[in-house]
């Protein structure tokens, strides 16, 4: 059986300014890294065999928060990224109420693809181990719907620096 642990990256400067940040690196704030911090406290007892992240900054900078008690290098995949936002990436989030959704964003059907990939990616390369994975609010939240076979919008958002557990038989 392989358990992963899926995190959310900790809180960035731009969740803060309610910029949609989708594929952009982003960076961690201090509430960010001090949530980084807690995962790691919370999760040093854990035997971990591996640390995976989404490519992007501010989810590599808490895996490695993370993994630094347990010595492992963090790997990155872009199966994790954050969705793409197209031309509204970058975007002051009240902004966009009333707007009509530019074709460049990716859709959901394609999130939960990526996401089904990489639970792929998770069990066959590291069958019967432990994972941590950092990831972002909504390609988590894609990843536990395709786990427990649910709608998208039935899944609880995650916070920042949040643990949930999915266990593959």
């Amino acid at each position: 059986m392989t358990k992963l642990y899926l995190v959310r990256h900790g809180e960035t400067v731009d969740n803060v300014r309610q910029i949609l940040q989708g594929q952009m690196q982003g960076q961690l704030n201090d509430t960010g890294i001090r949530q980084a911090e807690a995962v790691r406290d919370e999760m040093a007892d854990v035997s971990l065999d591996a640390v995976v992240a989404s490519d992007l900054q501010r989810s590599i900078d808490t895996a490695a928060i993370i993994a630094q008690p347990h010595g492992l290098q963090v790997v990155t995949t872009p199966l994790l990224r954050e969705r793409d936002w197209g031309d509204f990436t970058g975007t002051f989030i009240p902004d966009l109420k009333g707007k009509v959704w530019p074709d460049n964003v990716e859709s959901l059907d394609a999130m939960c693809d990526r996401a089904r990939r990489f639970m792929r990616f998770v069990v066959e390369t590291y069958p019967d181990k432990q994972v941590l994975a950092v990831g972002h609010g909504i390609i988590n939240k894609a990843i536990q719907a395709v786990f427990y076979h649910l709608k998208m919008h039935e899944v609880q958002k995650m916070n920042n620096g949040e643990v949930r557990v999915l266990e593959f038989e």
